[in-house]
């Protein structure tokens, strides 16, 4: 993926585009222990990108857990009065994600123990809803990627998250390609210009300032400018 970049981590300096990502992904898995590697962003930055790339390339050495699993379902946030801010970081079963990091991190396999098999679950856009035990994790499976926007935010039991991350790149972009991206993709799901512009703007924009202001938080930057094609359709994205 061309127009990658990075800026200066804790130790981290060096990687210059989407290779350097993934040789240091290898190198997480390949520790003989589990790894939980988190990709953190702001809507639309392109953190199911770079996801997707990492787990292609280590191919059975990795696999996907989104944070998005953990969406509350729709007539919960109708219960709560928040169904017209979904997205938002109390629109989510913050505790459960936690319990399952926990778990992920304690079912690897080692030279002590054979490990167990977890099932995490899966945010459908289609169905605007998660799905259960939709992803297996395998306990030979050395990396557990996990991506979200509130990986590193510090308020509603968010805070909660950072300690089971070995380590977070934050996903960069020009706030401008990063709105478009989102209209576009509301406008895919056959949502009309006028409501898709306004949930972006009202409901994605203040969503995604309180992301910005985690930043330095990360592990690393990661930068991609506008020509980095974005998956716009993930099944695991926010």
């Amino acid at each position: 993926m061309s127009g990658t970049t990075t800026t200066a981590g804790t130790g981290l300096d060096g990687f210059v585009d989407l290779d350097g990502l993934i040789d240091h992904a290898r190198s997480l898995a390949s520790t003989g222990s589990r790894r939980i590697l988190g990709i953190v962003g702001a809507p639309g930055a392109g953190k199911s990108t770079v996801s997707d790339a990492l787990a292609a390339a280590l191919g059975d050495q990795a696999v996907i857990v989104g944070m998005d699993g953990f969406h509350l379902d729709n007539p919960e946030l109708v219960r709560l009065g928040r169904r017209d801010r979904k997205g938002a970081p109390d629109t989510f079963d913050v505790d459960g994600y936690i319990a399952l990091l926990s778990r992920l991190a304690r079912a690897g396999r080692t030279a002590e123990s054979p490990g167990t098999s977890i099932y995490a679950p899966r945010f459908d856009r289609s169905l605007e809803a998660s799905i259960g035990s939709a992803v297996l994790v395998r306990p030979e499976v050395p990396l557990v990627i996990t991506e979200g926007n509130y990986l590193l935010f510090d308020d509603h039991g968010w805070q909660g998250v950072a300690a089971h991350l070995d380590e977070s790149w934050y996903v960069d972009v020009d706030d401008e390609v990063r709105r478009d991206r989102l209209i576009a993709r509301r406008l895919g799901h056959g949502h009309p210009r006028d409501e898709a512009e306004a949930w972006v703007l009202g409901v994605d924009e203040p969503n995604a300032r309180l992301v910005d202001a985690t930043k330095q938080r990360a592990t690393r930057i990661v930068t991609l400018d506008a020509s980095t094609p974005v998956e716009t359709e993930s099944t695991h994205g926010a």
